[in-house]
C-alpha cells in the first residue's frame, strides 16, 4: 500500500473543476442528474451555507467517521472525486486522505488511487465526450485511461469553496443556493 499524506494530495484548480462539469453538461445547462463520471464532497460543517458546488455531496467533517465507508462504496464507480471544505486548507484534505486510505482498506490493493500530478482534466473531457456520444472526435486517439483496474483520481479544490464562489458564486449552472451578501465581505470563520 503506497503512503499517501496530505502533501502529496493533487489539487484541482476551479477553473479545472468548471470545465470538467461545465463539459458534463454542455448539452443540457440545468441537468438534473449529476455527472456520471465526477463526485464532488463538500465536507463543511455549519459554514456550509450561502451556497455550494451544483450536485456535490454535502458530507459534514465531523460525520466522516461512519461517512468514509459509505462513500467508498457509493462512489467506487466515479473515475474522479474532488473534496473540499471553505479553504482545503484542513477538512478537505483530510478528507480526502482519509477516503484514499478506507478505499485502499475496502477494496483491497486491486483498488488503484492515482496520485500523479497534473489536473487530469483532458481525461475527463474526453470521457465525458465518450459518454455524450462523440466517440468519433479526433482527440480520442489520445485515450489511454484504464477500465479494467478501478483507477479513481482523488482530489483537493485548491482554495476550496470560498475560492470557487469567488469565480463562480453567480453562475447558476455551477453552484447552487448561492447567497451573495454573505460573501460580500469574505469569508467570515
Amino acid at each position: 500500500m503506497a503512503m499517501h499524506t496530505v502533501a502529496t494530495l493533487p489539487r484541482l484548480s476551479s477553473t479545472e473543476l468548471s470545465q470538467i462539469l461545465l463539459s458534463h453538461t454542455s448539452s443540457n445547462l440545468d441537468a438534473p442528474t449529476p455527472p456520471s463520471k465526477i463526485a464532488i464532497v463538500d465536507v463543511r460543517d455549519d459554514d456550509h451555507i450561502g451556497g455550494h458546488i451544483r450536485h456535490s455531496i454535502h458530507a459534514p467533517s465531523h460525520t466522516l467517521d461512519h461517512k468514509i465507508p459509505e462513500l467508498v462504496r457509493k462512489l467506487k464507480d466515479k473515475e474522479t472525486v474532488v473534496f473540499h471544505c471553505a479553504l482545503s486548507q484542513q477538512r478537505g484534505p483530510s478528507a480526502a486522505l482519509r477516503y484514499i486510505r478506507e478505499r485502499e482498506r475496502l477494496l483491497g490493493p486491486g483498488a488503484k488511487t492515482k496520485m500523479a500530478s497534473g489536473s487530469g482534466v483532458g481525461e475527463v473531457l474526453l470521457k465525458n465526450k465518450e459518454v455524450e456520444g462523440n466517440k468519433d472526435d479526433k482527440d480520442a486517439e489520445w485515450e489511454d485511461v484504464e477500465e479494467e483496474g478501478k483507477e479513481q483520481k482523488v482530489y483537493v479544490l485548491d482554495r476550496g469553496f470560498v475560492g470557487w464562489q469567488e469565480r463562480y458564486g453567480e453562475d447558476p449552472r455551477l453552484t447552487e443556493g448561492y447567497r451573495k451578501e454573505i460573501w460580500k465581505e469574505g469569508y467570515w470563520m
